[in-house]
């Protein structure tokens, strides 16, 4: 293994230091605004000058206090979330000064209800339904009313032109951000699953935009410079892996760590912190902000929309571009629609693909680790 380049200390650290920014941007007047999903359009809270913050939970440390009003039976990503909340563990849920939620499972749904006594929550109806003119009317809608929340509850008056600026300015991310996962490309990768993971997951939790971008810029050239002194991080051979699924958050360690330690090499992430929110960007030469911005939500391929074509659409490309050996697809418990979904991204990926095909079902403890090592060994052995 080689060294770890400079730069990339900056994301491992991102979210631990997020908390000492957090505070500061709050300290100066700054306001913060907490989201939980992809489909959420940031461009508009952007444009409110507010900061904003994924919130959702990463830990099993509060959890059993979840427990006490949500089901066991439950996502851990929606009661880790929802217990962070009500424990003040997490500064990120403190600071916000609201949160936004969407419809889409009936786990985070009916959790939202439990939320907003806790904290200022608003939530967008997504027409799960995804393709046809009344569902793009509905959602185009929802961008206007989401518009008109944020001013009313931040006490700020958002324009078109502050729109079309923060639609300039993440599209800018996004390229940077595919840029750097499309290190993964190169044959071997240019990237560790961890590096890979690290840096697409710690993103949201560097506030400075110009900061941001900066960082990202430099952890592309310093990944090429070790790159093209021979200094690559994975071994020229290694099975090459596309995870899909559930976030994998709170269980990265758990999955890629252990994934890479059995001899993979973790070239792509078809989730919803990485390529899957990353893919598309918002069509700045519409004059119709919010169309521009429905015609990039609404297509997000997440297992929560009905026909879901567009995540096979996605994952077809990525299997070719990135020269995948073999698809992983990470369910986290009880997320009915991701678990549903995985028999149609089974048929696709063994059938269509003809790559072999692992499905995982799991939570947020570490009690299944060594069962999963040996189930990904046994993988790797038979690629």
């Amino acid at each position: 293994m080689t060294n770890l380049p400079k730069q990339f200390e900056s994301f491992n650290k991102a979210r631990q230091m997020g908390f000492i920014k957090a505070k500061e941007l709050k300290e100066s007047g700054k306001n913060m605004v907490g989201i939980f999903c992809a489909f959420t359009p940031v461009e508009i809270i952007m444009a409110a000058g507010a900061t904003v913050v994924g919130v959702c939970g990463v830990s099993e440390e509060p959890i059993p206090a979840a427990e006490k009003v949500l089901p066991r039976n439950l996502c851990p990503l929606i009661k880790s979330s929802y217990g962070h909340a009500i424990t003040d563990t997490c500064p990120y849920f403190y600071f916000s000064d609201l949160l936004i939620g969407e419809t889409t499972c009936d786990g985070k749904k009916k959790m939202y209800e439990e939320l907003a006594k806790v904290k200022p929550t608003y939530v967008m109806h997504l027409p799960n339904m995804g393709k046809g003119e009344f569902a793009f009317k509905l959602w185009k809608d929802e961008m206007i009313k989401l518009k008109s929340e944020v001013e009313s509850s931040l006490g700020v008056t958002i324009t078109e032109n502050d729109i079309k600026e923060a639609i300039k300015d993440k599209n800018e991310e996004r390229r940077l951000l595919k840029e750097f996962y499309e290190l993964g490309k190169l044959n071997p990768s240019a990237l560790t699953g961890m590096e890979l993971h690290n840096v697409l997951q710690q993103a949201g939790f560097k506030f400075d935009r110009n900061e941001l971008k900066s960082s990202i810029r430099k952890v592309i050239d310093e990944a090429k410079q070790r790159y093209e002194k021979g200094e690559c991080p994975v071994e020229k051979g290694k099975p090459r892996i596309l995870i899909t699924g559930s976030p994998i958050g709170g269980i990265s360690e758990k999955i890629v760590k252990t994934l890479e330690d059995a001899g993979a090499s973790v070239v792509a992430y078809e989730l919803c912190g990485g390529i899957r929110s990353n893919d598309l960007l918002v069509d700045e030469e519409n004059d119709d902000v919010y169309e521009a911005l429905t015609e990039k939500y609404i297509n997000i391929g997440c297992s929560c929309m009905m026909n879901n074509d567009n995540r096979i659409e996605l994952l077809d490309r990525l299997i070719d571009e990135y020269e995948v050996d073999g698809v992983i697809d990470v369910v986290l418990q009880a997320c009915h629609t991701f678990n549903i979904e995985s028999y149609r991204i089974k048929e696709f990926v063994t059938k269509e693909k003809e790559k072999p095909f692992m499905y995982i079902e799991t939570d947020y403890s570490k009690s299944d680790t060594e069962q999963l090592r040996t189930r990904f060994e046994a993988f790797i052995e038979m690629i």
